[in-house]
């Protein structure tokens, strides 16, 4: 308790971890450092919570081999395939959520990356739903060119998601078509163009916890803001279907000691959250101040009245726009 105690303290006043000070607590007792972790979140960012939605706007077929995921061409999955949806469906989504009270809208599409032709399309979309509604727009398109990042910048993109998923370390175990430096340049260069960026984790792949603890710093290092911390949903059909799920204590601790490594982050419980017993509230309550509602790509999430009531439940005020509907 101690230690936790004096490193919480030393947070506080400005202190910037090390890799040595991290690894202490992940023996640490549990409940202390989930404690510790929400005293941090809570006197570097209040009680502010981040709630965004996504949208699978564009499905399946992707060239990409990444182990855990079903859009894969690679698996014989089963999911449902289509190309990048049109802007109506875009629209209509992104005002309903606007309605519903989410701050942050994202059009999340599988492949590589997007082609240019599709670029313009979507860039199309995005700026209609800006001329609509006032809701904050996020991208994920993959591993786009600056020239790209720039077009999605001048039509009222703010931010781009693109998840390191894991350490370099581990990096290899899960995808071949691609390394983690291309996922590193990609963030450089958006970041370059302008764009906030969004970018985490999926725990359970198999890695440690000092694979995860790596990959926090790696994000810091980055100035990454905006974490996601996915959970492993093994999918039948892919290589990584026999894998167990992460238990709610093990997220929890993974969670805790992100804050401590990122005390300014929005940490956003993203995929997998319906996984755990109570759907994410023991981890809102160690560090975690944003979450990603509804559905996610290929499977169900949580609905965002039951998002919105609960967040409210454990006493935090939810971010929103103040841009009205036009």
């Amino acid at each position: 308790m101690e230690m936790i105690n004096r490193l919480k303290e030393k947070i506080l006043d400005g202190y910037n971890i090390t890799i040595q000070d991290a690894q202490c607590l992940i023996t640490a007792d549990l409940d202390e450092i989930c404690s510790a972790a929400n005293e941090i979140r809570n006197h570097f960012c209040g009680n502010i919570f981040d709630v965004c939605t996504i949208i699978n706007g564009k499905s399946g077929k992707c060239s990409e081999d990444c182990k855990y995921c079903a859009q894969s061409s690679y698996f014989d999955v089963g999911v449902e395939e289509y190309s990048l949806l049109n802007t109506e469906e875009f629209l209509e989504q992104a005002v309903y959520n606007y309605k519903k009270g989410i701050l942050r809208y994202s059009v999340v599409t599988s492949g590589k990356k997007l082609s240019d032709n599709e670029v313009d399309a979507i860039c199309e979309t995005y700026k209609k739903i800006g001329e609509s509604c006032g809701i904050s727009l996020c991208a994920s398109h993959g591993l786009l060119n600056y020239e790209q990042f720039v077009k999605l910048k001048e039509v009222g993109v703010k931010r781009y998601h693109n998840n390191l998923e894991t350490s370099r370390r581990n990096f290899p175990n899960i995808c071949t078509t691609h390394t983690y430096d291309d996922k590193i340049t990609t963030i450089k260069k958006a970041q370059k163009a302008g764009l906030e960026v969004c970018s985490g984790g999926l725990m359970g792949l198999g890695e440690t916890m000092i694979d995860r603890i790596v990959l926090a710093f790696d994000l810091k290092d980055l100035g990454i803001k905006s974490v996601p911390i996915n959970i492993l949903n093994p999918i039948k059909g892919t290589p990584f279907e026999h894998l167990s799920v992460l238990s709610l204590d093990e997220v929890k601790r993974i969670v805790a000691i992100y804050r401590f490594i990122l005390p300014h982050a929005a940490l956003r419980l993203a995929g997998g959250r319906g996984l755990l017993v109570d759907k994410g509230k023991g981890v809102f309550m160690s560090g975690a101040n944003a979450t990603i509602s509804g559905d996610m790509l290929t499977t169900s999430g949580m609905s965002i009245q039951d998002d919105m009531d609960m967040i409210k439940q454990l006493g935090f005020e939810v971010k929103v726009v103040s841009k009205m509907m036009r």
